[in-house]
């Protein structure tokens, strides 16, 4: 009885392996597989729409047609070769998804160069369930091995389902399919909306087809008309965010300036406690002195050198490090070439290799009078990670800018705090990290907390060692973090926050992984705290209204002006009270907003940022693309 169930299930698999079901069976494979993928990353938080599943379906089964006109070992060889290819797309993007909230592009082949830098995040990123993406091929290739399945070789075969399925699916494709690839192209800055429109299929597609030649993808294609363009712009916010609430222009003029950016810390950090300590004291301490700035949103979803592009030029970033590190020789009206023009003396300072995301090409093209990568410091200096640890930078950065020529603009990146986060290197660690973590312990998130624990400490001592040079009084500090540090579903710090604040809606958690930390020390000011949303677009132009200089071409307005709105690269928008994602939503309660039932003056105004928010992102990208104000 046994062996005969034996037998009957292995000439119903060899059945199916040798007929035109194989192709069938293949494609709901794969079907299901991406409805794996969209739970587990773009719909973790919210149930899977009908639109996309029935559109992945469409996809799915048209794929997989073409292989009917194969003969049977031809056939299963490439629905195996489809099966693997497209599970192996999957998996990488949903490493990427877990890595940035963001999916793969096939740009991201340009950074495989920094994959040894990058490698240490992967195990962060893997999860148990990710071997669904495989286990089908598993199961194939132990059936083979063990010689159950067998793929026979057929002389006649009966065309006639195999001609009306293809028809059939031919004629939904021709009906369907374009139309899912040319709705999702309108939605060119939204990857979770070119997704939702498309599927994983249309979003690859025209992810390929874009940046085949990035270029045409560009607005504008000359100087004058992108000017023209930008200028319009300008003087639309100068009409309608006229106002200088704090009536501070030019008031460091001629002082020092430094310029520190934190890796990796988020906003909710601040003035947050675990067992009784505060996670980052002297960070606390600092900005509920002077001034906070409560809602400062990054402009992309990935990386530092994404960062660094957006302060240094005050525009937006292309796809992770492409417009730092792949058009460094493009010229802009940057923030060194500002400070340059008034006769400050100009430093870069970061303890990282100067080929990591291509920074000597782009510093040494700047004008950067002093460019300190890691072989510029002491060959002693304690190493986290291989980059120089913060308390060792701050140390060196401190006598480094104490014999400058002033006054001076000293632009450091920190790097301890690093994902990773376990701070490998440190010397006497929990001498320096004064937080217990308890449940936490040995977690991603516990990790976390303990490194920026340990880079609010070296904080310290930074504030400490230019108190002692004599140059923290007449010094501006403007500090901020560079992108997230946690991914915007981790369950741990989702906890935290329920624990030490409340439970977030999914508006609120979205927003959270782009809120970094931020704020300034000003000569002669008291303090101040800035609630409304604000941008690293805006940091260049806040420094030249503080020192008194011209910013040139910036995309950003000054953070003590009255604008309210500010973008990511990707389409999205944050209000003080909403939150643009494709749809407007309420941040308060994260309910979508009906625009059936809001009066027609805040219709127009959403439609508004809308459109500004297109126009933004099209200046800033024709710029970048073609180097337009060289």
């Amino acid at each position: 009885m046994k062996n005969r169930i034996i037998n009957a299930l292995k000439d119903y698999t060899n059945k199916i392996v040798n007929s035109e079901l194989i192709i069938i069976f293949t494609g709901l494979i794969i079907f299901c597989k991406m409805l794996f993928f969209y739970s587990v990353t773009i719909y973790k938080a919210e149930t899977i729409q009908f639109d996309i599943i029935a559109k992945t379906f469409i996809f799915s089964m048209f794929i997989i047609t073409m292989l009917f006109i194969l003969r049977n070992r031809l056939r299963f060889t490439f629905c195996v070769i489809l099966n693997l290819f497209l599970s192996i797309l999957m998996f990488a993007d949903n490493l990427y998804y877990n890595y940035s909230t963001s999916l793969i592009s096939v740009s991201q082949i340009s950074n495989l160069q920094y994959s040894e830098q990058i490698a240490n995040t992967i195990t962060d990123l893997l999860s148990i369930s990710q071997i669904l993406y495989f286990v089908d091929l598993f199961v194939i290739v132990i059936l083979m091995l063990t010689k159950i399945i067998k793929i026979e070789k057929i002389k006649q075969r009966n065309w006639k389902p195999a001609i009306i399925y293809t028809v059939i699916i031919i004629t939904v494709f021709t009906t369907t399919i374009p139309s899912y690839v040319a709705e999702a192209q309108t939605c060119k800055y939204n990857k979770k909306m070119q997704l939702e429109k498309g599927t994983l299929y249309a979003f690859h597609y025209l992810d390929v087809q874009s940046n085949f030649n990035l270029r045409k993808t560009a607005k504008y294609s000359n100087k004058s008309d992108v000017l023209n363009a930008y200028e319009n712009l300008k003087n639309d916010y100068d009409s309608n965010y006229d106002t200088d609430l704090y009536n501070l222009e030019g008031i460091a003029e001629g002082k020092n300036v430094i310029l520190l950016q934190l890796e990796s810390f988020q906003n909710f950090l601040l003035n947050k406690s675990i067992n009784g300590k505060e996670i980052i004291p002297n960070l606390n301490k600092f900005l509920n002195e002077n001034v906070k700035v409560n809602n400062m949103i990054t402009q992309s979803y990935s990386t530092t050198a994404d960062s660094e592009h957006s302060v240094i030029s005050s525009l937006y970033p292309l796809e992770n490090g492409m417009a730092f590190a792949q058009y460094s020789s493009n010229e802009y009206d940057d923030i060194f070439e500002i400070y340059k023009k008034s006769n400050y003396y100009n430093i870069y300072m970061h303890g990282n290799d100067g080929a990591f995301w291509n920074r000597k090409n782009v510093y040494r093209l700047l004008e950067v009078d002093e460019i300190d990568f890691i072989e510029s410091f002491d060959s002693n200096s304690e190493l986290i990670n291989k980059w120089i640890s913060d308390e060792s930078l701050y140390r060196q950065a401190a006598l480094k800018l104490s014999n400058a020529e002033g006054p001076f603009f000293a632009n450091i990146v920190s790097a301890s705090s690093h994902t990773g986060f376990d701070l490998p290197g440190l010397e006497n660690k929990y001498e320096k990290v004064s937080i217990d973590v308890g449940k936490y312990k040995d977690t991603y998130f516990g990790n976390y907390l303990e490194a920026v624990n340990y880079a609010d400490y070296a904080f310290g001592i930074f504030i400490d060692e230019l108190k002692k040079a004599d140059l923290y009084d007449d010094t501006l500090i403007f500090i901020f973090g560079d992108h997230y540090g946690v991914q915007m579903y981790n369950e741990e710090m989702l906890e935290f926050l329920q624990d030490t604040d409340h439970e977030y809606n999914n508006v609120e958690k979205e927003i959270n992984y782009v809120n970094v930390v931020c704020g300034m020390k000003i000569p002669g000011v008291d303090k101040i705290e800035i609630t409304k949303p604000v941008s690293k677009l805006d940091i260049k132009p806040t420094l030249s209204y503080l020192c008194g200089l011209d910013d040139g071409v910036s995309l950003g307005t000054n953070i003590f002006g009255s604008k309210d709105f500010v973008c990511l690269n990707n389409g999205i928008i944050v209000t003080d009270k909403c939150y643009y994602n494709g749809d407007w939503y309420s941040i308060v309660d994260g309910e979508k907003i009906n625009l059936d039932m809001i009066d027609e003056g805040e219709k127009e105004k959403l439609k508004y940022y809308i459109n500004n928010m297109e126009q933004e992102i099209a200046i800033s990208n024709s710029i970048v693309l073609n180097n337009l104000l060289k």
